[in-house]
């Protein structure tokens, strides 16, 4: 095996370019005002020589060109059964770029990392696990198992064109592994099993607009106010079980966006719309939660004689994979072995392709050796880390 990561070593450069590019090849989702991923996916596409290359991609009229693009590349093994690294093309916005030092979409290089939106989320395991797969090839080695390579489309919102797709198509076979890089820690030692449910909400809350001198006592700012603050209290004291496999270890239910409603200062607005992001722990039946803020909505309607509207904008839950899984028990060996260290399994509130994956009846396990840049200003990749995580990568199909 050291010859395969003296190869892995030998493409530094070579990583450090290809993220350079996809970091400066803007990938927005059409909900955030970008075309969407044709343009990286096309980049991608001229990489993958020696692959067995096949596209799904999904119709979005939004998007350039109307597609969302799912690149799905196969390197084959001893035998059928393969292990598939699943990435994603898309990335954030860039949020307030004044607290960015460089430009968010022009890849800067220095100190060892590579600075950039979308440098760690997720093109970091967008070129670990292609060189990866590129290192086995340039060896010569036919891996025990098959190797796959999934880029995919809107991870970021919602996946219905990336893998929600990819799995009515039938991509996948029974019996296969899946590694998801995209959570981890800053050594390497966290191999994520399971995700907290998510849960999106939209409210619209009801008022009468009126001049603010001469009140109707029916301020939709306030009334949205104290909805929101007492249904956070509420939901917070009636989920409020622990589990130490998360951090933090409970459900959390986050009020977060609201709406523009008036210009003026001296309007009272008849309307307020805003919006809150729960995350729960796999203790709870998404449904329960979802009926229990219906009864509270219900409750603040017939009280105030006046409308709330709910709209769940995300709903999505998976299970937990088994600490003792094949894929848990290989990748586990495999970081180990490559990287010397002790592997511990954790739970996150993030969301992630896993998800879907595991409600999909498929071993999954998420990992990756990152400083936790994601959707922050400022984002960058460690370029060792890119360089270690294809080692362990390419290990993983002969453990």
């Amino acid at each position: 095996m050291m010859e395969l990561f003296s190869i892995v070593e030998s493409f530094r450069d070579e990583i450090v370019e290809t993220l350079s590019n996809l970091i400066e090849i803007k990938a927005l989702s059409p909900e955030w005002g970008g075309e969407g991923e044709y343009d990286k996916a096309e980049y991608l596409m001229t990489k993958l020589g020696g692959l067995e290359v096949e596209r799904y991609d999904a119709e979005d009229s939004r998007a350039k060109f109307g597609i969302r693009p799912n690149i799905v590349a196969r390197l084959h093994g001893k035998t059928d059964k393969t292990i598939w690294f699943v990435s994603h093309l898309d990335v954030v916005p860039e949020g307030d770029p004044k607290l960015w030092e460089t430009d968010p979409f022009k890849a800067v290089v220095k100190n060892g990392r590579i600075y950039g939106r979308g440098s760690e989320d997720n093109g970091q395991a967008i070129v670990s696990t292609l060189y990866a797969a590129k290192s086995i090839i340039k060896a010569g080695l036919k891996p025990e198992c098959s190797i796959g390579l999934v880029f995919v489309a809107d991870e970021e919102t919602g996946s219905k064109y990336g893998i929600q797709h990819l799995l009515k198509k039938n991509v996948f076979s029974k019996g296969d592994l899946f590694i998801v890089p995209d959570a981890g820690s800053p050594n390497g030692n966290v191999i994520e099993i399971a995700e907290k449910s998510i849960l999106w909400i939209k409210f619209k809350i009801h008022g009468i607009q009126a001049h603010a001198s001469t009140p109707k006592n029916l301020n939709a700012a306030r009334r949205a106010m104290k909805f929101l603050m007492d249904l956070d209290e509420k939901l917070h004291s009636k989920f409020n079980l622990t589990n130490n496999l998360f951090n933090p270890p409970i459900s959390t239910f986050e009020p977060t966006k609201r709406e523009k409603n008036i210009d003026n200062i001296n309007t009272i607005p008849g309307l307020d719309v805003s919006y809150m992001d729960c995350r729960i722990l796999p203790n709870y039946d998404i449904e329960e939660v979802v009926n229990f803020i219906e009864d509270v909505r219900k409750f603040y309607e017939i009280r105030d004689n006046a409308k709330i509207e709910m709209e769940i904008i995300q709903k999505e839950s998976s299970p937990m994979t088994p600490e003792d899984s094949e894929v848990v028990e290989k990748l586990k060996a495999a970081i180990e072995k490559v990287r010397g260290v002790k592997v511990e399994l954790k739970g996150i509130g993030g969301n992630t392709c896993a998800a879907f994956f595991r409600k999909a009846g498929f071993e999954t396990a998420v990992w990756s050796t990152i400083d936790g840049m994601a959707h922050q200003p400022n984002e960058y990749a460690v370029i060792d880390n890119i360089v270690n995580d294809a080692k362990v990568f390419a290990f993983l199909p002969f453990v």
